[in-house]
This record gives C-alpha cells, structure tokens and sequence, in this order.
C-alpha cells in the first residue's frame, strides 16, 4: 500500500465534522424561547382543533360504516 502525505492523521478530522457537531449541540443546548411571545408552554390551540377534528372524521367514518 502506498504512502499518502495528504491523508489524515488518526488524530485529525478531515471534514471537521466533529467541530462543526459540537459547535451544533453548544449552540441548541440553549432553550430557544418563542418568538410568538406568551411563552406558557401550553397545548397550542391548533392542535387541540386538529386532535377535535381527527376524532370528528374517525366517529364520522364509524358512523358511516355502521349506519
């Protein structure tokens, strides 16, 4: 096997990944706020009318099967 001057050594990162991974993790570790203000952290009012709506169509679909 040939000797490549140019390959990475067993202690380097040729893509920097490892970098570029951590600078990720330290940068979303942070808790983001919302920028929509309030901040309850509650349920969001649309997925309550979406969970409403998926139980309407299922019942809906129930009553059509068996009616």
């Amino acid at each position: 096997m040939a000797h490549n001057p140019q390959a990475p050594g067993p202690d380097q990162d040729p893509a920097g990944s490892t970098q570029m991974f951590q600078a990720f993790v330290n940068d979303t570790s942070a808790p983001q706020r919302s920028e929509r203000g309030g901040g309850s952290g509650g349920v969001r009012p649309g997925v309550i009318l979406g969970a409403v709506l998926a139980v309407a169509v299922v019942i809906g679909l129930v009553w059509l099967a068996l009616g």
